[in-house]
């Protein structure tokens, strides 16, 4: 009976501790900072792959760090591999089911793809949480928009006819 006093103040101060960390977001470990870093100057230059392999690299040195995944995904879209990204989008929610960025992606990834039906459901959602102006409804709602991206088939693409062969 003596200690309940102290072991009372002692669980709430570690409960408003506990609460105050739980919703700050951690910055990532300096060498996977880094390679983030790449990894977006890759993707701003138009190179997916180094992109992607910075971001893996990146993941490898700070598995912890949500934001990572989201940058895959963006990655993996600027690939036109949405299937993909869709997964990094879903692993990012896993970890944050309220992150607005990763359910805007997923959503704006469903569009492209043709899941048109479950890109709706996304943006009623993302509509839910911050309202019809936020960024990310906005991103989801031009996705679904301009519809599903056509994909180009290697056998369907054509050369141009050569001019001016002449058989011997």
């Amino acid at each position: 009976m003596r200690f309940a006093p102290a072991a009372a103040a002692l669980s709430l101060a570690l409960a408003l501790t506990a609460s105050v960390s739980w919703g700050n977001e951690r910055d990532p470990a300096p060498r996977a900072g880094v390679l983030i870093a790449e990894g977006k100057s890759a993707l701003d230059a138009g190179d997916t792959q180094g992109a992607i392999d910075a971001f893996e690299a990146a993941l490898a040195v700070d598995p912890g760090y949500t934001p990572i995944f989201i940058h895959l995904a963006e990655a993996a879209r600027a690939d036109n591999l949405q299937g993909k990204a869709i997964r990094y989008y879903r692993e990012a929610l896993d970890r944050d089911p309220q992150n607005l960025v990763a359910m805007a992606g997923e959503g704006a990834a469903l569009a492209e793809k043709g899941a048109l039906e479950k890109a709706r459901e996304k943006l009623a959602a993302v509509q839910s949480l911050c309202g019809e102006t936020c960024p990310e409804t906005q991103q989801i709602a031009a996705a679904i928009a301009a519809g599903p991206r056509t994909p180009v088939m290697t056998a369907e693409a054509t050369l141009p006819e050569t001019q001016g062969v002449q058989a011997n």
